[in-house]
């Protein structure tokens, strides 16, 4: 992006060495490459993977979710040897958070359900562009959703891979992440060990057999 000495360096050789008309003219273009300056930086600052706080609260706003939760999300505070809400599952408790649990999101599992959001927004409804929405909300692809059609207008989604916090658990079984049909009812089973989760006949970097894949627990198993 051009800079004031890069308008200074056009000044035509008559007036080139005049301190005050050089003076002038940097005072003239300074309030503007602050401006383009500022333009350009717009999009990196609210951009979802790097926008924080106030900056994150407005990406919300464009994409229909609040950080903000209505019922209080409780047994997800951080604990010393609990292997469900220990390091990098268990949530720190802040100076203002209420006794009762959580009511607003970090910005990190914030960010994580908008991109749940964003996913939901974009998906069709139907089982072939199921894993396109559902990559949308890990892009790391350290841990990965598998959706589960149960041709009985239920589907089962599945946590394989790293095993998220305590509170993305408590979201998803509180169907804050809309990624299901109306009118169809939603199951989930998390792995118990990071890795694939357990499925009979399956093999692939998600769902294992026996001695592979681990047993799958419902969302209580990791928040009660």
């Amino acid at each position: 992006m051009p800079t004031a000495d890069d308008y200074l360096a056009l000044i035509t050789p008559s007036h080139r060495g005049k301190p005050k008309f050089s003076a002038m003219i940097r005072a003239l273009v300074e309030p503007v490459v602050s401006q383009q300056s500022f333009i350009e930086h717009l999009p990196v600052d609210f951009d979802l993977d790097e926008a924080i706080g106030a900056q994150l609260d407005v990406v919300g706003k464009w994409v229909g979710r609040t950080r903000f939760i209505n019922i209080p999300i409780a047994n997800v505070w951080f604990r010393f040897g609990d292997a469900t809400r220990g390091f990098g599952r268990g949530l720190w408790k802040r100076p203002y958070d209420s006794v009762d649990g959580i009511t607003r999101l970090d910005d990190t599992t914030y960010r994580t359900l908008l991109r749940a959001k964003i996913a939901a927004n974009n998906w069709d409804g139907t089982l072939p562009d199921a894993k396109r929405a559902l990559d949308i909300i890990f892009p790391n692809g350290e841990t990965a959703l598998v959706l589960i059609d149960n041709q009985d207008m239920t589907i089962t989604f599945g946590v394989a891979g790293v095993i998220p916090s305590a509170l993305f658990i408590a979201l998803l079984s509180g169907g804050y992440i809309p990624l299901k049909p109306e009118g169809v009812r939603a199951k989930y089973r998390i792995t118990t060990v990071s890795g694939p989760i357990f499925g009979f006949g399956v093999d692939n970097d998600t769902i294992g057999g026996f001695g592979r894949g681990a047993w799958g627990a419902a969302p209580e198993y990791f928040t009660s």
